[in-house]
């Protein structure tokens, strides 16, 4: 398994873990927006929305850009790719225990249908 970064990982997880945060990211993986237009469907103030947006920078997971008097945040997704790769070892786990749950499940009889059998008499 690679190494990462406990620090890298960890921010970001903190960062996923609030729902309003993980929507805010999903609005900006469909492109570019201000603190107004983050704010909107939200009906949060632009503070409470800057204060989410610091999370995500400081997780790596937004980035702050410069339009003349505009401040666009752009979804930086170097983050999501490492947090992928630490998952993947675990995913790999779980498809290779349920693929043996699958070859059981095929070689043995359901124990329900036992169960219905049983009652009937």
């Amino acid at each position: 398994m690679a190494i990462y970064s406990d620090t890298s990982l960890t921010l970001t997880f903190a960062a996923l873990a609030d729902p309003t945060r993980r929507a805010i990211l999903a609005k900006l993986a469909r492109g570019a927006a201000d603190v107004s237009e983050l704010a909107k469907p939200f009906g949060l103030s632009q503070p409470t929305i800057s204060k989410h947006l610091k999370v995500l920078e400081r997780a790596g997971l937004v980035a702050r850009g410069r339009d003349a008097q505009r401040r666009p945040r752009t979804l930086v997704a170097k983050p999501l790719r490492e947090l992928d790769r630490w998952l993947e070892a675990y995913r790999q786990l779980w498809e290779e225990r349920f693929a043996s749950l699958d070859d059981y499940l095929a070689t043995h009889p359901p124990f329900e249908t036992d169960l219905r059998r049983r009652r009937k008499k």
